[in-house]
This record gives structure tokens, sequence and C-alpha cells, in this order.
């Protein structure tokens, strides 16, 4: 265990003294991220990805290419374990320089994330890419390197993490995750950030290498029916 971090057991989470805004709680790290049967897991299922990936790789690119040309890949930095910056990847389902245009699109979501249902910039096949959830297979690579696991929390923008209270901070002492309890209890219906959050703190306390396989099972039905998504 690495001694620059703090540990963290899921009963212990709840402690009254992490709410203390003078606590750094980017110095704490919950118990799952030290798990290396959690790690073996998501090495495991990254590999399987990203097989899966290559193999839906080609007809994707002819798609994008016939709908909007440009790059087959879309890159983001996001903000993982205690706020560390990595660059997520997925296939892109928005017009090129979507990034420069969020200001003309009205922020559906109540809280600290950008959330918008009915999104102008995303492309025709785009819309199928996010309701198949096929645009996240690339995040695959960022599990495999270390950045994700395949459950964790949604993974917040920079300027996301920027508004956070220290009580918000507790939500990334796991890694992010291809999928998590918001993935699975709603998606794209849950726009309160406070739910999310509590969504979150949820997983944390409730962890253990069964519950994660039981979210992944879940996921895999969630995303076959296309629930939540948008």
């Amino acid at each position: 265990m690495s001694s620059t971090f703090k540990y963290l057991t899921p009963r212990s989470y709840r402690d009254p003294f992490l709410c203390d805004p003078s606590l750094h709680e980017k110095s704490i790290a919950h118990c799952s991220v030290y798990s290396k049967i959690k790690r073996l897991i998501d090495i495991l299922g990254a590999i399987m990805g990203l097989l899966f990936t290559f193999i839906v790789a080609i007809p994707i690119f002819i798609a994008i290419q016939l709908d909007d040309p440009g790059p087959i890949f879309y890159s983001q930095i996001r903000c993982g374990l205690q706020g560390k910056p990595f660059r997520i990847w997925k296939f892109r389902s928005m017009i090129i320089n979507a990034d420069q245009q969020q200001h003309l699109v009205k922020n559906e979501a109540k809280g600290h994330f950008f959330k918008c249902n009915k999104d102008p910039r995303i492309t025709n096949i785009g819309y199928f890419l996010r309701r198949s959830s096929l645009d996240e297979f690339p995040q695959f690579w960022n599990v495999l390197m270390g950045d994700m696991s395949l459950v964790g929390t949604r993974p917040p923008t920079p300027d996301e993490v920027k508004q956070y209270s220290a009580y918000h901070w507790q939500r990334l002492a796991v890694k992010p995750g291809l999928t998590g309890e918001w993935q699975v209890h709603g998606r794209s219906t849950i726009t309160n950030f406070e739910d999310v959050v509590k969504l979150d703190l949820n997983y944390q306390e409730k962890w253990s290498i069964i519950y994660d396989l039981q979210l992944i099972f879940k996921t895999i039905f969630v995303v076959l029916s296309c629930r939540g998504a948008c």
C-alpha cells in the first residue's frame, strides 16, 4: 500500500470527520483501490472488452465517416482517483469541436456536472452509439492502463471538480468506472448531482468483489435494454 494514501474501509467511510472542510480529502483512498483481485478482474475484463472493441471499430469507423467525416475517437481530460487527471477515450458521437460549442447547449443537470439529453451536437450515428453504449467501449483501454476500473464512479471533468465541496471529494476515493451505481440505477435519467454523490458513496460503503460482479451483470442487462441511455 502506498504510504501517500490513507486507508479507507467501506464501513468507516461514513465517519463524520470526513465532512470537515479542513480535511484534505485527496489524501484518502478507498480500500478497493488496493484490491489485487479487483485489479485482476479489471485486466481480464479490459482484454475481453478491447477484443470486442477492435471487432466493432471498423464498421463504426465507416459509419462515422459516412455521417460526419473526421476522427473515429474522441478524447477528453477527466479526473480520476483523488482528482488525478487522465485522458479518457470514446468513439466520437458528436460533431468536431463540440467542446468549444458547449456554451450553446442548455445544461439540464442540477449541480456540478453537465448533462443535456437533446444535445444538437450529437451526430446521427452518435445517437446510436450512445443508446447502445458502444461509444464507451474504448474506455476498456483506460481500464487496462489502470486509470479506470470496470466498476467505480462516473469520471468528472476538471471544471466539475473545481466546484466540489469537501463532501463531494469523497466520491473520488475510488477509481472512476466503466459502470457503477449511476449507470445501473438510471444513467441519464438521474440529473441531480447530489443524487449521483449518494449513489457513489453507497457503492463505496457496500463495496466487495461480489458486489462489483453484481453491478457488472446488471450493467449488461441495462446496456442490452438501452435503459436510461440518451
